[in-house]
């Protein structure tokens, strides 16, 4: 939608919300027309669905929904409508943006990975998440995963132990206009107790064990996930759902996730 609204300062505005353009137009012929308006009197706003519909990289990421995700069974809806949306490009470094939607993780810095598309829908969809939940994601990394539940979930609440991947992943999910998602430069051994409990515990990062305080904030019912095992060749990835303080595990299958650091490092 196009719609044009006056503002304080007397001049028009034109905002654009879920605008698609009926052709396709390259962003390099977009952009500098818009950056014209503001010389006839215009302010332009871009809303967050503005920048995906002019998003050049929508049949990879279609592709990708479709091939890796549906085609290896997932079915959640929520799931594969978020992946639809969210511009996986905009989380990795521009030289690696033309290998965002392949079938692998991809490095993101500090020695730190952003998980296969796979992966990140499989362990979103196990956690059968509910639009009122509040979600602890241990392990922001690039803020890729908290973008994904944020589209699913009311709130979410993700902790960073690399202080230059938290800011940088915060940043940008602001850019993108994530007003749901709180990150925290943090120690994600020690959960965020202040908004405890959490209906879900998503851990982005392999530990011998499952941290005491995670399981004690996640709520009677709740659903904790989380790379279980060595932490230097491979793990297995543990559903773990708590019921009358007891823990029922479920083993999903071998995955590899970079090692959970600080605090976990030292069991």
């Amino acid at each position: 939608m196009v719609g044009a609204r006056r503002r304080p300062s007397a001049y028009a505005g034109i905002e654009l919300l879920n605008y698609k353009p009926k052709m396709k137009l390259p962003l390099f012929i977009i952009l500098p027309l818009l950056h014209l308006l503001p010389l006839f009197g215009f302010s332009v706003y871009l809303s967050p669905e503005s920048v995906y519909a002019f998003d050049t990289y929508t049949s990879q990421r279609q592709e990708m929904v479709q091939e890796q995700l549906a085609g290896r069974g997932v079915k959640d809806k929520k799931v594969l409508d978020a992946m639809s949306k969210i511009p996986r490009h905009r989380f990795i470094d521009e030289s690696m943006r033309s290998r965002a939607y392949g079938d692998h993780p991809l490095p993101i810095g500090e020695g730190q990975t952003i998980s296969q598309p796979y992966v990140v829908a499989l362990m979103t969809e196990t956690l059968k998440l509910k639009p009122t939940d509040r979600v602890l994601e241990i392990g922001t990394g690039s803020g890729y995963q908290a973008a994904v539940l944020a589209e699913i979930v009311k709130e979410v609440y993700s902790l960073e132990i690399r202080e230059k991947l938290e800011k940088k992943a915060s940043r940008l999910l602001g850019e993108l206009g994530y007003k749901n998602i709180k990150t925290k430069f943090a120690d994600g051994y020690y959960g965020w107790e202040e908004y405890a409990p959490f209906d879900a515990v998503i851990i982005t990062a392999s530990a011998n064990h499952i941290p005491p305080p995670l399981i004690k904030q996640l709520k009677e019912g709740g659903r904790l996930i989380i790379p279980l095992g060595s932490t230097l060749y491979y793990q297995t990835l543990t559903l773990v759902t708590k019921k009358s303080g007891e823990l029922e595990v479920e083993q999903m299958g071998g995955v590899a996730f970079v090692p959970m650091t600080g605090r976990a490092q030292k069991d």
